[in-house]
């Protein structure tokens, strides 16, 4: 007898919570978004604003608040977001107390290419339109066609991934040879680059003959500096 009690105290306990459940599930379902929140992944540039994410949620029929929950599928709201070229990612949940949360990760430009159509191609080869809320700080690529960017590309990630690249080059300019010619920010001499290839080995030989340059004091005697030719750097003077 004793043991029928505590199964009939667990049964009870098992279909009250249950109950519970299903109850609090019920009134998710009823109720109501009464706000909307954006959050931008810290440390980005506002190359899209809150208000271009508002028009994205509102075409994903999420925009205005009062909206059942019951009609709300996450998962499209987020492939809407990732659609637009700016996004990197998206993150959308609902909150307990109705509002609705969206965490935006923009994408990261590291070039401006200027084409009849001027675009940016960012940290991992894409390309991306430029943004009317913000101008990136990021080198002008010349004379190279959205097709030429996937062969320009590891040539953009090195300048990005190297601080003193990243600090001196602010153009990149291809020649009718195909071969590339960098402009630096201080100094007027044209950095012939050449091909995209040995880019480990060319940028060490730039390096060296910048510092050794630089304690000489001559950086500013030379018209051309290339690194086409292996293991030696052959300058042209003014």
């Amino acid at each position: 007898m004793r043991k029928m009690l505590v199964y009939i105290k667990f049964l009870s306990l098992i279909a009250l919570v249950v109950f519970l459940f299903a109850f609090t599930g019920n009134r998710n379902e009823k109720r109501k978004i009464k706000a909307v929140e954006i959050e931008f992944v810290k440390e980005q540039n506002p190359y899209i604003n809150e208000l271009t994410v508002n028009k994205l949620l509102i075409q994903n029929q999420v925009g205005v608040t009062d909206v059942g929950k019951e009609i709300l599928v996450l998962n499209i709201v987020e492939k809407g977001l990732d659609a637009h070229k700016m996004i990197e990612d998206s993150d959308v949940y609902l909150t307990v107390n109705g509002q609705l949360k969206a965490r935006i990760k923009q994408r990261t430009p590291i070039a401006r290419v200027n084409a009849v159509v001027p675009f940016y191609v960012d940290v991992t080869g894409n390309t991306m339109p430029l943004s009317d809320n913000y101008s990136a700080h990021v080198p002008l690529v010349s004379n190279v066609s959205e097709r030429e960017v996937s062969e320009i590309f590891p040539l953009l990630k090195k300048i990005q991934d190297d601080e003193f690249l990243k600090k001196h080059v602010i153009s990149i300019y291809r020649n009718v040879q195909g071969d590339y010619e960098l402009g630096l920010r201080v100094f007027d001499f044209k950095v012939i680059f050449g091909k995209v290839e040995h880019l480990n080995d060319k940028v060490k030989n730039f390096k060296a003959f910048y510092q050794k340059a630089l304690k000489d004091q001559s950086l500013n005697k030379y018209k051309k500096v290339s690194l086409q030719f292996s293991n030696q750097v052959v300058c042209t003077l003014k």
